[in-house]
């Protein structure tokens, strides 16, 4: 981020540079605009989690855990509900597990499967940190309740392009 506020918008420049040689100015000044905000909202949720030594992926394992009905969860199906690659959440639960926030342990009925589940401490520090991350809105301050569903909704088209997830018939007719 720059220490001074730009006197100009530079993607509305790249847009007027990129319409200038390109029909594609309005994806790329989307694009950007997505990249750009995805670092504003990081950068924000990165500064609340900082006093609890939580990176953002470390923080969305333990809300996870934190809503599990037991506060445990297989470790595939963490990765499928947080869309990362099992390496991912098997290098985040060690550093969790470092941090005294989660254990593993295996499920009671099917020995195969390792869990990760919250421990104490780790409950009480996600629900410090979910009250700092709330504080700042997720980064988003900028918007209100009405905004925010239409920027989600706005979204929607391209996570389900992407695969990200095969809406029900229900929500295909709603759409």
């Amino acid at each position: 981020m720059p220490q001074q506020p730009l006197p100009f918008d530079p993607i509305a420049e790249a847009r007027r540079q990129w319409d200038l040689r390109s029909l594609r100015g309005p994806a790329m000044a989307a694009a950007t605009s997505i990249m750009r905000a995805q670092q504003l909202v990081l950068a924000a949720v990165d500064h609340a989690l900082a006093p609890f030594e939580l990176s953002f992926a470390r923080y969305e394992v333990l809300v996870l855990l934190s809503f599990s009905r037991h506060g445990a969860l297989p470790m595939g199906k963490m990765g499928d509900r947080l869309m990362v690659h099992p390496t991912s959440i098997t290098s985040t639960v060690d550093r969790l597990e470092e941090q005294g926030l989660v254990q593993r342990a295996r499920h009671p009925d099917d020995r195969r499967i390792v869990l990760a589940e919250i421990t104490p401490e780790g409950r009480r520090v996600v629900g410090a940190a979910t009250s700092a991350v709330e504080d700042t809105s997720f980064g988003l301050d900028a918007y209100d309740t009405e905004a925010l569903d239409a920027l989600t909704a706005s979204l929607r088209p391209l996570r389900v392009a992407a695969g990200d997830f095969t809406p029900t018939p229900a929500e295909t007719t709603a759409d």
